[in-house]
């Protein structure tokens, strides 16, 4: 299944589930939690960090976090 860190430029996609517990709190709270919507902004230079929409939220996020967030694309 795509990871958040799989995703081109302007995609959507679904959150479906979290690979690993070590998610960070704030990132939930910010809506990061399945079945919510999710489309990558932006992507800053050598890959790291990943500009995101989530559910009207924006969030910068590493991409070893982005690898453990399992999405399903629009």
């Amino acid at each position: 299944m795509p990871t958040v860190a799989q995703l081109k430029r302007g995609q959507r996609a679904v959150v479906k589930k979290f690979c690993d517990d070590s998610i960070p709190l704030k990132l939930l709270e910010m809506g990061c939690l399945p079945g919510n919507a999710i489309e990558l902004l932006q992507i800053a230079p050598f890959k790291d960090p990943l500009y995101l929409n989530i559910n009207g939220s924006y969030v910068a996020i590493r991409k070893d976090i982005a690898e453990k967030i399992e999405v399903e694309l629009a």
